[in-house]
């Protein structure tokens, strides 16, 4: 798994009224009018966490992820993970919802950047309220080798559900 970068030019931070997200675009519309229309509204009901990417002191978005509680049916893990873990019919797990990168960034570190705050914060949190794993939902082939390429393992089905398990998380970070 490629590791964590030293010092970066980047921050992240919770989504706020300071942060110019109106010229965000990645390439998605739908991740795009997120980001702009339903990110800050979704913090506030408290349905996802979004965090926002920002270079240096500026306040423009120009990356952004969500995360969120979930709750995985035990039948939906792989086997081999599925007879490690305890025989409830659900376990907790942490949902990286959204992830996206200013098109004018793509390629150049700053998503490898987002994904390790990301996991992270996933990381530090499961040690107050319990996760065995984060999950994603690529949106396409590309997204899935982007995830794969950081050791997430395809569910089952739908195999563009991913997962990275916590325990491996925490020796990314431990």
């Amino acid at each position: 798994m490629p590791g964590k970068k030293e010092e970066t030019r980047y921050r992240v931070e919770a989504l706020g009224k300071q942060h110019n997200r109106s010229g965000f675009t990645c390439g998605s519309e739908p991740l795009d009018t997120y980001l702009r229309v339903q990110a800050g509204q979704d913090a506030r009901k408290r349905v996802a966490a979004t965090c926002v990417l920002c270079e240096g002191e500026n306040n423009t978005v120009i990356g952004f992820y969500t995360l969120s509680a979930l709750s995985v049916d035990i039948g939906a893990w792989p086997e081999h993970v599925a007879k490690k873990l305890p025989r409830y019919p659900v376990v907790p797990a942490t949902l990286l919802g959204r992830q996206a990168i200013d098109r004018q960034l793509q390629g150049k570190g700053a998503g490898e950047h987002l994904l390790m705050d990301a996991l992270h914060r996933s990381w530090q949190a499961s040690r107050q309220v319990a996760s065995v794993a984060v999950v994603v939902d690529a949106k396409d082939s590309r997204a899935v080798e982007f995830y794969t390429h950081y050791d997430f393992t395809p569910f089952v089905d739908p195999p563009i559900r991913l997962f990275l398990p916590m325990s491996v998380i925490e020796q990314l970070f431990a």
